[in-house]
């Protein structure tokens, strides 16, 4: 049975930890999907052998951005969406989503499961990280930007892979990422001004965002734990004929 979230979560540690463990990313075939400043690109990209990615992003600016990295030369960047992958079938061996398929809209979220199951090599799998909606860091973010609704949504369209049989779940695990910010400018930074959503607050929004940011505030920055859900999916081999 899959679960949604877990209120039992004891490890903390960073997510490269985790998919370390349960991938094998050397001599592979890998697509990223929604990889935003490509800070994980990177570091799958350089840390290991022979690692070929693919890397999705729907954002333009993001985009752009890209288009001007030029010392990854084991990665290409793709302007395109997880329901609309431009790539043959059985392309890849491990395709990754790092908290993006709560951000595919909504009726495209079983498309874009249907187009990673055709991308994928029969054997490979599907590495698909989502934010669990609890936690200290939540209760700030949905403040002003509630995402229960989606995340229920993406975990749900995971579900729905798995019982029709699209895919097989291999494993589920739960840890919580460690999220630190120096200052409420780091936190607007990094959190209010990302380019894939419209984060214009109104001034009463925006104090009562810096209120509740700064009560986590200590003497080296304001620290968070995101509760964080894996759902690592299985593409099944070739039925010989």
């Amino acid at each position: 049975m899959m679960h949604i979230s877990d209120e039992n979560i004891t490890r903390c540690c960073p997510e490269q930890d985790i998919y370390n463990t349960l991938l094998q990313l050397d001599n592979q075939r890998i697509l990223e999907l929604g990889c935003g400043k490509a800070e994980i690109t990177r570091a799958i990209a350089t840390d290991g052998m022979a690692r070929h990615i693919t890397a999705l992003e729907v954002d333009q600016i993001q985009h752009r951005y890209h288009q001007r990295i030029n010392d990854l030369p084991n990665v290409t960047f793709i302007k395109a969406g997880a329901e609309q992958i431009p790539c043959p079938d059985s392309s890849f061996n491990i395709v990754l989503m790092f908290k993006s398929l709560h951000h595919v809209p909504l009726e495209r979220m079983d498309r874009a499961l249907q187009e990673i199951h055709r991308v994928l090599q029969p054997g490979g799998v599907a590495y698909i990280s989502e934010p669990v909606f609890a936690g200290d860091f939540n209760d700030l973010l949905k403040i002003f930007h509630d995402e229960e609704a989606v995340r229920i949504a993406a975990f749900n369209a995971v579900k729905q892979s798995v019982e029709s049989g699209l895919f097989s779940l291999q494993q589920q695990c739960f840890f919580n990422a460690p999220m630190h910010f120096e200052d409420f400018a780091d936190f607007e930074q990094k959190i209010l001004n990302v380019t894939h959503t419209d984060h214009h607050l109104p001034d009463d929004l925006f104090a009562s965002v810096k209120q509740q940011f700064e009560s986590h505030m200590s003497s080296n920055g304001a620290h968070f734990q995101m509760p964080v859900r894996i759902d690592l999916l299985h593409k099944a081999h070739a039925t010989p004929a």
